[in-house]
C-alpha cells in the first residue's frame, strides 16, 4: 500500500485542483440558478406574455419552452464538446459563461412568448457548453481515486444554483408581475467569474499533450509520411470517431440510451414537481406560489445531496451498482410522490428523496462518461452524451406539457414519463466499469 492511498483523499490535492473544482461548480452552480428560474418563472412569464384567452394552455405552452431551451443546451453542448477538444477546456469555458450571462439578461426584456423561447434557446446553448468543460477539467485534473468525489462535488453546482433561484424567487417572486424579469438580469452576475477563471486556472496538461500529438500527426500527414492507426485516431473528427472504432461506439450506444434515460426522467417528471405540489397547495386554499418555492428548497436540497452523493458512492463502491440503484429508486418514489402522498408536509420531505435519486443520479455522468473515452476525444464523447439526449428529453418535455393538459393533472403524466427509467435498468448493466482506474489514452 503506497503512502498517498493511506492518507485521506482531500490531502492528495493540491490548490490548483480546488480551484479547477471551484471555478467549475461556479459555472454550473450559475447554470443551475438560470434553468430552475425558467421553471419558477416561465407561469408567471407567460401570463404577461400571453393573451388571456391562452391561459388554459399555459402548461402546453411552458413545455414548449423549456423544449426549446433544451434544444439549445443538447445543440450547444455538442458543439462545445468538440470546441473543447480543438481548442482547449479553459478557453470554451469562458466563452460558455459569457455566453450564458448576456442571453440570461436579454431574456429579461423579452416582449412574447416567441422571443422569450429564442432567448432561452439561446442560453440553452451556453449551459450545456458549460457542463462538458467543468466535467472535462474536473476529470482531468482530480487524482484516480478521488475522481467520483470531484464529479460529485463539481455536479452538485447545478443543484446549489437551484437552491439558490428558489430562495431567491421566494423574496423577488413578490415584488410584482415584472419579478420574474428581475430573476433574469440576476443571472448577468456570471460574466464576472470569467475574470477569475482567465487568471487563476491553467489548462489541462493532458488536452495540451493530446493537442501536441493531435498536431503533430497533422503535420505528418501534410508532409506525407505514413500514418499509424495512432495518428489515424488523432487526426480524425472527434464526433466520427466517437462511432469508429467498434469498442467506442458501443460504449457510445451504450451511454446515450443511459443519458437519455436520466434526461427524460429529470425533464419530464422532476420539472413538474413544484407547480405540482404548489397545485396541491391551491387546492387547500393556500399560496401556489409560495408553496412551490418551499418544493423548489425541499427538492433541490435532496438534489445537492444526491450529486455529491452518487459521486462518493461511486468512488467507494463502483459506477455501475450505485448508478443502477438511482434508476431504480427514481421509479420507485415517483408513484409515491404523485399517486400515494396528500398531505402538504410528507409532500415536502417526498420531494426532497425524489430530488435526491431523480437529479442526483445526473452525476453519473460527469462521474462515469469522462472514464470511457481517450483524452482526444474525451470532451467530444461527454459532451454527445450528455447533451444529444436533450432532443429527446425536450420531446418528452413537451408531450409532458401536453399530457397534463390532456389529463387534466400532473399525476398520470408523470407516471407515463416515469417508464424511461426502465431503459437504464435494461442497459446500464453492458457499461464497463471503471472505478480507480486511470483515464484512458487509448481504446
Amino acid at each position: 500500500m503506497t503512502a498517498s492511498s493511506t492518507q485521506p483523499w482531500f490531502r492528495e490535492l493540491n490548490r490548483t485542483q480546488w480551484n479547477t473544482l471551484l471555478a467549475s461548480n461556479l459555472g454550473w452552480m450559475f447554470d443551475g440558478f438560470e434553468a430552475y428560474a425558467l421553471i419558477l418563472t416561465v407561469g408567471v412569464a407567460l401570463h404577461q406574455l400571453l393573451p388571456p384567452a391562452q391561459y388554459s394552455q399555459i402548461p402546453a405552452y411552458a413545455g414548449a419552452i423549456i423544449a426549446t431551451t433544451l434544444c439549445g443546451w443538447a445543440v450547444g453542448g455538442m458543439v462545445a464538446g468538440i470546441l473543447a477538444d480543438y481548442i482547449g477546456r479553459k478557453r470554451t469555458m469562458i466563452f460558455a459563461i459569457l455566453t450564458y450571462s448576456i442571453m440570461t439578461g436579454l431574456s429579461a426584456f423579452s416582449w412574447d412568448w416567441i422571443s422569450f423561447a429564442v432567448f432561452r434557446f439561446l442560453a440553452g446553448l451556453a449551459i450545456g457548453s458549460e457542463w462538458v468543460t467543468g466535467t472535462s477539467m474536473t476529470a482531468e485534473f482530480w487524482p484516480d481515486r478521488a475522481r467520483g468525489r470531484g464529479s460529485g462535488l463539481f455536479q452538485s453546482g447545478f443543484g446549489i444554483g437551484f437552491f439558490l433561484a428558489s430562495v431567491t424567487w421566494l423574496f423577488v417572486g413578490a415584488m410584482g408581475p415584472g419579478a420574474w424579469r428581475t430573476m433574469y438580469l440576476i443571472g448577468v452576475l456570471p460574466a464576472l467569474l470569467t475574470f477569475w477563471i482567465r487568471r487563476t486556472i491553467p489548462e489541462s496538461t493532458l488536452w495540451e499533450k493530446a493537442n501536441e500529438r493531435r498536431s503533430a500527426a497533422i503535420a505528418r500527414e501534410r508532409l506525407g509520411h505514413g500514418s499509424t492507426a495512432e495518428d489515424r485516431a488523432l487526426t480524425r473528427f472527434t464526433l466520427l470517431d466517437l462511432f469508429t472504432t467498434p469498442a467506442i461506439r458501443n460504449r457510445t450506444i451504450i451511454a446515450f440510451l443511459m443519458a437519455t434515460t436520466s434526461a427524460v426522467g429529470f425533464w419530464g417528471i422532476s420539472t413538474w414537481v413544484p407547480p405540482y405540489i404548489g397545485s396541491v397547495a391551491a387546492r387547500a386554499g393556500l399560496s401556489a406560489p409560495r408553496w412551490a418555492s418551499f418544493t423548489g428548497m425541499a427538492y433541490n436540497a435532496g438534489s445537492i445531496a444526491g450529486y455529491v452523493g452518487l459521486g462518493f458512492l461511486a468512488d467507494a463502491f463502483g459506477r455501475k451498482p450505485v448508478t443502477l440503484a438511482f434508476f431504480a429508486f427514481s421509479l420507485l418514489f415517483t408513484p409515491v410522490l404523485f399517486l400515494w402522498t396528500h398531505d402538504l408536509r410528507l409532500l415536502l420531505i417526498i420531494a426532497s428523496i425524489v430530488g435526491l435519486f431523480g437529479s442526483g443520479q445526473i452525476t453519473w455522468m460527469s462521474v462515469w462518461l469522462p472514464e470511457l473515452y481517450p483524452t482526444r476525444m474525451r470532451a467530444t464523447g461527454v459532451g454527445f452524451i450528455f447533451n444529444a439526449p436533450r432532443l429527446i428529453a425536450a420531446g418528452g418535455t413537451l408531450m409532458a406539457g401536453r399530457l397534463i393538459v390532456k389529463f387534466g393533472g400532473y399525476e398520470n403524466a408523470a407516471m407515463i414519463v416515469a417508464t424511461i427509467y426502465l431503459l437504464g435498468l435494461a442497459v446500464g448493466p453492458f457499461l464497463p466499469e471503471t472505478r480507480g482506474k486511470p483515464l484512458p489514452e487509448t481504446i
